[in-house]
């Protein structure tokens, strides 16, 4: 089942096209993996995947209906885990399970340590730990911790594995994984590190210069 469908995507930055993209879809279910230099779009297309924001011209469609970023609703679906991850001024552990009372799920017990454990965060030390005494690289995992929790339908990661050891990487590729397979997650995953990328995807997208070059499949 089509999750994405875009068509004749145009985004304009300053009177500067940003992207083009004619025509563009993302299945439901899997792992799409985007690929490119800086400045090509990635996270522009992934904002607008987001509903973050609108483009300047073009159709959206998701799960086959035209999507709006004033349906709020969405992003109770859809979460991005963007480069320089935000924290709220509180506990890990407030950190991640903020979205869960925000759902309105109240049998939490457990699963903020179970969110610390898939990204290589043990809870036992990092649970009670204030935001601000994490590195940078810890904080990009407990923001990822927090968005693993929620079981979004889509998730959005924008190179989620910067400045993270070998070891958390594997994790992290271990994670996405878990999350497609056990939770039904679609994600969309931008990174600049192509071998591993290419081990956790199901298809690949390059984008240059605003456009799509090619897609891979395998």
């Amino acid at each position: 089942m089509s999750l994405y469908q875009l068509s004749n995507i145009v985004q304009i930055y300053g009177g500067r096209t940003v992207l083009s993209i004619d025509s563009l879809t993302l299945e439901a279910g899997t792992i799409t993996g985007i690929i490119g230099p800086n400045g090509g779009g990635k996270s522009t297309l992934m904002r607008m995947l987001a509903f973050l924001e609108s483009p300047h011209g073009g159709t959206i469609l998701y799960k086959g209906a035209k999507a709006s970023i004033a349906d709020t609703s969405l992003r109770r679906e859809v979460t991005l885990l963007t480069q320089q991850p935000y924290l709220l001024k509180r506990t890990v552990q407030e950190n991640i399970e903020y979205g869960l009372h925000v759902r309105g799920i109240t049998n939490i017990s457990g699963i903020a340590a179970s969110a610390l454990e898939e990204v290589g965060l043990l809870p036992d030390t990092f649970l009670t730990r204030n935001w601000f005494e994490l590195s940078g690289g810890e904080a990009q995992r407990v923001a990822l911790a927090a968005r693993l929790a929620v079981k979004p339908r889509v998730l959005l990661m924008d190179e989620p594995t910067s400045s993270l050891d070998e070891e958390s990487t594997e994790r992290i590729r271990n994670a996405a994984v878990r999350a497609k397979t056990e939770h039904k997650t679609s994600l969309v995953i931008v990174s600049h590190d192509r071998e591993w990328l290419a081990s956790v995807s199901d298809s690949t997208v390059l984008i240059r210069n605003g456009k799509i070059e090619y897609t891979h499949s395998g």
